[in-house]
C-alpha cells in the first residue's frame, strides 16, 4: 500500500469510518483473491488502468461463475473471452445481468461506466470469414470507452472496396486490419494511411494457410513500416492496445487544451 493511501486510511479510521478490523484487511490485502482454481487479480485496474479480463476457453461454466462472482464483489467491469454459447446459457443461469455477444464470444457486463474516447478506432476485415476475431476487438475496444467504425470485407481480391471506404478509415485514430489467407490486406492499408496499424493474423484459409501462420508472417514480414501485429485470431488483444494508443491520444489532446 502506497504511502497516500496509507494516509488516507488511517485518517479514515481516526474518524470511525473504517474499522480497525476492516483497516487490517485492507493493509493484508494481497492483491488477489485465492479460489484454488484461480487467483483473482483484484488490484490490476489500480496497477494497469483496466480490470483483470476472463479467458473463457479451459475454463468450465462453474470456474467462469467464481471468477467474475468475485470480480463483481470488487465492483469491475467484467469481461470474459472466448465463451462458447452452450457455456454462456450455463454462466448466465448463475449470473443473468451477463450479456453474451455471440458472434464475439464474449460475456460482458457494465458495473461503471467508461469516460468515452473521442478518437476513432477503425475494424478493417478482409473477409466476412474474419468477422468473429474483429467483433473481438470491436467489442473489446467498446467496453474501454472507444467508438468503433466496423469497415468489413475489404480485401485484396476485390481491392476497390477498400478504395470506396478508405476516407472512413483515414479518419480514425487507430486502425485494426484483420485477415486470413496470405493476410496482405495490412501491408495494403498500411501503406495508404498515417494512423498506427495493428495487424490480427486470423485462422481463416485453406490448406498452406497452416491456421493463420502465413498470415502472420506475412504481417510480420510487411514492407510497410509501422505495423504492429499480434498473435493469431488475438482479437482481444487488438483491441486492447487500440485503446491504449487511442486513450494516450485523448490525453495529449486534453494536455495541449490545458
Amino acid at each position: 500500500m502506497k504511502k497516500e493511501e496509507l494516509t488516507e486510511l488511517l485518517q479514515r479510521v481516526a474518524h470511525q469510518q473504517v474499522t480497525i478490523k476492516g483497516a487490517l484487511a485492507q493493509i493484508n490485502d494481497q492483491g488477489f483473491l485465492d479460489l484454488n482454481y484461480a487467483k483473482v487479480d483484484t488490484n490490476r485496474l489500480q496497477r494497469t488502468g483496466a480490470p483483470e479480463v476472463v479467458y473463457g476457453e479451459g475454463k468450465t461454466a462453474e470456474q467462469i461463475i467464481g471468477i467474475v462472482q468475485a470480480m463483481l464483489a470488487q465492483k469491475d467491469n467484467i469481461m470474459v473471452t472466448r465463451v462458447t454459447a452452450e457455456k454462456a446459457t450455463l454462466v448466465r443461469q448463475a449470473i443473468p445481468q451477463l450479456k453474451y455477444v455471440a458472434v464475439a464470444k464474449m460475456l460482458l457486463y457494465k458495473m461503471h461506466s467508461v469516460q468515452p474516447v473521442s478518437g476513432e478506432i477503425a475494424v478493417v476485415t478482409a473477409g466476412t470469414s474474419d468477422q468473429k476475431i474483429a467483433e473481438e476487438a470491436a467489442v473489446t475496444a467498446e467496453m474501454y470507452g472507444n467508438q468503433v467504425i466496423r469497415v468489413y470485407d475489404v480485401g485484396v481480391a476485390g481491392i476497390h472496396r477498400l478504395f470506396a471506404k478508405l476516407e472512413i478509415i483515414r479518419a480514425a485514430q487507430v486502425v485494426i486490419v484483420v485477415a486470413g489467407m496470405e493476410g496482405a490486406l495490412a501491408s495494403v492499408v498500411g501503406g495508404l494511411v498515417s494512423s498506427p496499424i495493428i495487424a490480427v493474423p486470423t485462422s481463416v484459409g485453406y490448406g498452406t494457410a497452416f491456421n493463420g501462420v502465413t498470415a502472420l508472417l506475412t504481417m510480420l514480414n510487411s514492407c510497410s513500416a509501422g505495423i504492429t501485429v499480434v498473435n493469431i485470431d488475438n482479437g482481444f488483444g487488438a483491441g486492447y492496445s487500440a485503446s491504449k494508443i487511442n486513450h494516450l491520444q485523448e490525453e495529449s489532446n486534453e494536455n495541449s487544451l490545458s
